[in-house]
């Protein structure tokens, strides 16, 4: 059998019918495509933080952060608008839900790459989100929320949902929640996700009845209080970490996003 149609043979049996091919924007020295200008500036203005060895992103709600659905804009991508002169861009240290607004950090070197990515797997990172949720009287004023949670893909969307604990693919997952603020139609509830699932706070809050307004793969409310929401209104406001240069932890915040300002005082709730 030829090297070639052994290789074949191989992919066959694994159930692929060609070997897996490594996309241009994995190659962190070869930029996929020029950024243009707008973009440019547009991921510019997005930036909260930076010095030598990191940078903050304020990432708007509709934005992907990687990959994303029929290609366009993602935030990875948009990195190349700060290669370095050695080729290499910064790179992303976590991942936010395409519609979850609010911080992202970004390592600029190869070193705060890994410094990073090792403090996230051993869970350094603490995170704060705000969300606006409907059915507020679902929710107590505070608790821990640990339904396990599942993946489950459906056509090209992946979803999770929660499951029993004793089910193969369970995963353990936690999220502590406040609530700051409700009225009759909504409140607004500060979510600390102790563990990083796929949608965990969207599933979690969805579990306990009260989804988060505008998730409508979850079942959130496109309308609150009689006020249109126009998005899923999750931000992600804080994050903490050890800091790459040794000086210990570290807090970057992001501003809460005008459209979900105007809905809060649309429908009375005061903001942090």
């Amino acid at each position: 059998m030829s090297k070639h149609s052994h290789h074949h043979q191989k992919a066959l049996e694994s159930g692929r019918s060609r070997p897996p091919q490594k996309s241009k924007s994995d190659n962190p020295r070869k930029a996929p495509k020029a950024i243009p200008e707008a973009d440019q500036a547009w991921v510019k203005s997005m930036i909260v933080y930076e010095d030598a060895d990191i940078m903050g992103f304020n990432k708007p709600s509709g934005l992907s952060s990687q990959g994303g659905r029929g290609g366009g804009n993602n935030l990875d991508d948009m990195m190349w608008t700060f290669v370095k002169p050695s080729g290499r861009r910064p790179m992303l240290i976590h991942r936010l839900d395409r519609d979850t607004s609010g911080i992202l950090l970004v390592a600029k070197t190869q070193p705060a790459t890994s410094y990073l990515g090792k403090a996230m797997i051993r869970r350094a990172f603490a995170k704060t989100y705000l969300a606006v949720v409907s059915n507020p009287q679902n929710l107590p004023e505070s608790g821990v929320i640990t339904f396990p949670l599942c993946r489950e893909e459906i056509g090209r969307e992946a979803y999770s949902r929660v499951c029993a604990a004793d089910h193969p693919d369970a995963q353990s997952a936690e999220t502590a929640f406040q609530v700051l603020g409700r009225t009759d139609d909504a409140a607004l509830v500060r979510c600390e996700p102790h563990t990083g699932r796929m949608h965990q706070i969207r599933v979690h809050l969805a579990e306990m009845g009260s989804p988060i307004a505008g998730d409508v793969r979850y079942g959130g409310a496109l309308s609150l209080g009689g006020a249109a929401v126009t998005r899923l209104m999750l931000h992600a406001l804080r994050l903490t970490f050890p800091h790459p240069d040794g000086r210990g932890e570290f807090m970057l915040e992001a501003t809460v996003p005008d459209d979900i300002g105007k809905l809060c005082r649309e429908i009375g709730l005061d903001l942090p």
